[in-house]
């Protein structure tokens, strides 16, 4: 889970359940953003935001809090 400023959702009943991956970083209602990681649930319906790059799970895994993250976007495919 991370804490820094809230993320207002545009729509704030729930959506429809979908299939979560490895890396989702999920907007539940508090807007405080959580990474998925291995022990993930299989579908979810708050909103997903991006997937952190397989490369850098790993990492993730290992933040402790207070730890700063930064998300920097890229085109799908070629990271």
């Amino acid at each position: 889970r991370l804490r820094g400023p809230v993320l207002e959702r545009r729509q704030v009943e729930e959506l429809p359940s979908e299939g979560l991956v490895v890396g989702a970083v999920q907007v539940p209602p508090d807007g405080q953003p959580v990474i998925l990681l291995a022990d993930h649930p299989v579908t979810g319906g708050y909103p997903v935001i991006g997937v952190v790059d397989t490369a850098d799970l790993a990492r993730c895994s290992q933040l402790r809090p207070g730890d700063e993250v930064r998300f920097t976007a890229h085109a799908g495919g070629a990271a």
